[in-house]
């Protein structure tokens, strides 16, 4: 049963809207004036509040816009509607763009009040309701970890998100580029409109324009009908161009004049289809390499580049590593129907000390495999690959591995040395026997930032 608080100094009126709304099948509860309705809806707590709020503007004390303004500040999400015997179009305009929901004139008329009522609490159930599956897909597409790469990097994206900036993701295969994509995307004034994903690399020479920009019915061979591109169906979105530097130089031609001038034709067209997208690009390569080599058109990378990201590899946030695998384990666990495993300290020991060279990817699809094929409750280091338990195919020593995990030791203690002595490189270079320059330089080398107390 919808909860509706009618707020008007005249007793008459309230009893009588009361009265409607009740036959309507509303529990409705009056107050008198601002202050009293203020204090209902204080004393009522977030769990109680009403569904919507009838607010009179013509009231004693504190007028129905002065209360407007307070009910926006505290309770932004509840829906209200300003009545009035005496309104203007001035007095409407400025309501509404306080906030209130519409404007209504006295004499009410009771078919148009029940509409207004409906639709004011059908848009707030909309709204809660967006909010909540954008609440679910930010927590889909979390970034996990806790290191400073990924705080700096949230961050970033905190930032960067709310603008309209286009962004370059720059970092390894498998270090997560599409995730910090859809961050941005979710947390922009965008979170609502598509997000279309382009895989640049995977997509043939030959169906890139197609893919991108579409075409018209008998445009090639094969061609049946028309087809929209990508950069249409994004219209008002965010595209996102995964592995950008995979396009050939004409493609990026092509993409360039989009980003120039907001508008293309379908292949095989000759109509002027105009757009209005944020791009997100990423790539796993130097494109200053590639603009050196000839391959990357310069003037592309600059309209790109507008705020760069930069996504860290795993092993260079080796303390993210339990997390992840927790995550990734529980989620396995549960999608497969299996009862909760847990990581044996060794073997995570292991996979903290492994070089990860497909980074993320390649460690969510291990822990799939390690929940699959585990049968007991505990995962232990003799159901880890040999390549992650440092051990060659042969039965020798892995170097590399050795040097990775040596790497990760150092690096940890320096951290764990420096935020013991309040993140003073001096005193913490003088604690572990090194002088100054050579602590600097190994926390340039292992991108350590001292953070002081």
């Amino acid at each position: 049963m919808p909860h509706v608080l009618i707020v008007d100094d005249e007793e008459s009126i309230r009893g009588s809207l009361a009265g409607i709304l009740s036959d309507e099948g509303f529990d409705a509860k009056t107050a008198s004036d601002g202050t009293q309705a203020l204090a209902f809806l204080r004393e009522a707590g977030l769990d109680a509040l009403p569904d919507l709020v009838l607010l009179d503007i013509a009231m004693p004390g504190r007028d129905g816009i002065d209360v407007l303004q307070e009910l926006r500040a505290t309770w932004p999400e509840l829906p209200v509607v300003m009545m009035s015997g005496h309104g203007t179009i001035e007095t409407a305009v400025r309501a509404t763009k306080l906030g209130a929901f519409d404007f209504i004139e006295k004499p009410l008329s009771v078919e148009k009040l029940l509409l207004t009522i409906q639709h004011a609490i059908e848009r707030a159930c909309l709204e809660r309701e967006n909010r909540r599956l954008r609440a679910a897909a930010l927590r889909a597409h979390e970034i996990l970890g806790a290191s400073e790469p990924v705080r700096r990097l949230k961050e970033q994206i905190a930032l960067a998100a709310p603008t309209n900036g286009w962004v370059l993701i720059t970092g390894e295969n498998g270090t997560g580029k599409e995730l910090v994509a859809r961050q941005i995307h979710l947390q922009s004034k965008r979170a609502d409109k598509p997000f279309v994903e382009v895989n640049c690399a995977a997509i043939p020479e030959e169906l890139i324009e197609s893919e991108l920009f579409g075409h018209e019915k008998g445009a090639f061979t094969g061609a049946i009908a028309q087809k929209r591109g990508k950069f249409e169906l994004a219209h008002e979105g965010t595209i996102f161009l995964d592995e950008i530097a995979d396009m050939s130089l004409k493609t990026q031609a092509k993409i360039l004049r989009i980003l120039q001038e907001h508008k293309f034709e379908r292949v095989g067209g000759s109509d002027t289809i105009e757009v209005e997208v944020r791009v997100i690009a990423a790539t796993n390569k130097s494109l200053e390499k590639e603009i050196a080599a000839g391959r990357f058109r310069e003037d592309l990378y600059y309209r790109l580049n507008v705020i760069p990201f930069h996504v860290a590899p795993l092993r260079e946030r080796r303390e993210d590593i339990p997390i992840l695998v927790t995550a990734f384990a529980a989620e396995f666990c549960t999608e497969s129907g299996v009862k909760p495993k847990e990581v044996a300290p060794r073997a995570m020991r292991f996979l903290q000390s492994y070089a990860w060279p497909g980074n993320v990817r390649e460690l969510r699809n291990l822990m799939e495999r390690l929940v699959l094929m585990t049968p007991g409750p505990r995962i232990t280091t003799d159901d880890l690959p040999e390549s992650v338990r440092g051990t060659a195919p042969a039965g020798g020593p892995s170097l590399a591995s050795l040097e990775d995990a040596r790497r990760a030791f150092e690096r940890e203690y320096i951290i764990s040395k420096l935020r013991e002595h309040g993140g003073n490189i001096s005193r913490t270079a003088e604690a572990i026997g090194l002088a100054r320059e050579s602590l600097s330089r190994k926390m340039r080398q292992y991108r350590i930032e001292a953070q002081r107390d």
